[in-house]
């Protein structure tokens, strides 16, 4: 296995990402490099295992939900990273018991962990599955980074709160570094929800019929389908406008990706089902259930026009055209009364 200090994804080469997570220092790079290592585990048993041994690469938790080997070894590389490099911030994770909540709800700080995101597309060996590692303060987001191993070349997406843009780079093989051509800021495309055409991404793996009586609220919405936290990424790069999520997730799930999409101006807010939940709301983290309600993810929503002479709301006196009504009553009546 690769180690931390053999790959340029660290402090040593980079000034991305710096910032304080209360008395603990934190470079996006360093954690960046973590999710590279698990990456790695991770595709040294996609692409080591026999066709034979694939077909029992899975077992199942007790909520039915698919578990693997490489779940397991890149949760502990990235735990075991996390523990030594930052002991003050404890860890959810998908593959940890979690914590009681008498006792996570005093946590300021907190990384939200998912080491492998779209286990069923990892099993389905589409490519289509990431290693999420976010950090979020009082249940928001700060920072994520969120790696896509299985993509050619490996991408990683990564960005903090306050501090720029967030980067989508490719992570290349010693020897082929690219330098500063190897990544790009990525931001939301700006759009008005009244505009025809737009592109929506949905679930590859958990469609629902909310979410096609969603999608057919637009005007010749263009749908596409993907899996795991890169549905997010579309919106957060500006290759989709929206994405609805009206099936269930868990905090792991979106935590890292959540952090991208506000980082690039996007926006991650609650939706009726799946959870208790207030409707418009941001997505929030470590509460007592580690569920999340439905959501929507939108890039940057633009308000329509006001219409050609409507009302300012809010705003502004009577119309013109009332003042000369009662201008004109007002000297008819004086008219009258000079006559009388």
């Amino acid at each position: 296995m690769a180690q931390q200090k053999d790959n340029k994804m660290n402090s040593e080469f980079s000034t991305f990402g710096r910032f304080d997570a209360g008395d603990t220092p934190i470079v996006l790079d360093d954690v960046a490099g973590i999710a590279k290592n698990a990456g790695d585990v991770i595709m040294e048993i996609y692409n080591g295992t026999s066709e034979e041994d694939w077909k029992k690469i899975a077992d199942f938790k007790s909520d039915g939900s698919p578990l693997t080997m490489a779940d397991k070894k890149a949760n502990d590389v990235i735990c075991a990273a996390l523990t030594k490099a930052y002991p003050k911030i404890p860890i959810i994770s998908e593959e940890n018991k979690l914590e009681a909540y008498a006792k996570r709800k005093e946590w300021k700080y907190f990384w939200c962990v998912d080491p492998l995101d779209g286990t069923k597309e990892f099993i389905k060996r589409n490519g289509q599955f990431t290693v999420n590692i976010g950090l979020c303060c009082d249940g928001k987001p700060i920072a994520g980074v969120v790696f896509v191993p299985a993509s050619d070349p490996p991408v990683m997406y990564k960005g903090a709160l306050g501090l720029g843009p967030p980067v989508k780079e490719e992570v290349l093989p010693p020897g082929l570094d690219m330098g500063y051509d190897s990544f790009v800021s990525i931001a939301c495309k700006a759009f008005k929800e009244t505009d025809s055409g737009l592109t929506i991404v949905a679930s590859a793996s958990h469609n629902t019929p909310e979410t096609d009586a969603f999608i057919a609220k637009y005007d010749e919405p263009k749908k596409k389908s993907l899996g795991s936290s890169l549905k997010l990424l579309m919106v957060a790069e500006g290759a989709a406008h929206i994405y609805p999520r009206l099936a269930p997730t868990c905090e792991w799930d979106t935590c890292a990706a959540h952090a991208i999409v506000v980082c690039a101006g996007g926006e991650v807010l609650q939706a009726e089902g799946g959870a208790p939940c207030t409707p418009g709301a941001p997505v929030v983290y470590n509460k007592e259930n580690a569920l999340n309600p439905f959501f929507i993810v939108y890039g940057k929503r633009v308000a329509p026009a006001p219409k050609k002479g409507a009302k300012a709301a809010g705003g502004g006196g009577p119309p013109m055209m009332t003042i000369l009504a009662i201008l004109v009553v007002l000297i008819a009546c004086g008219a009258v009364f000079l006559l009388k």
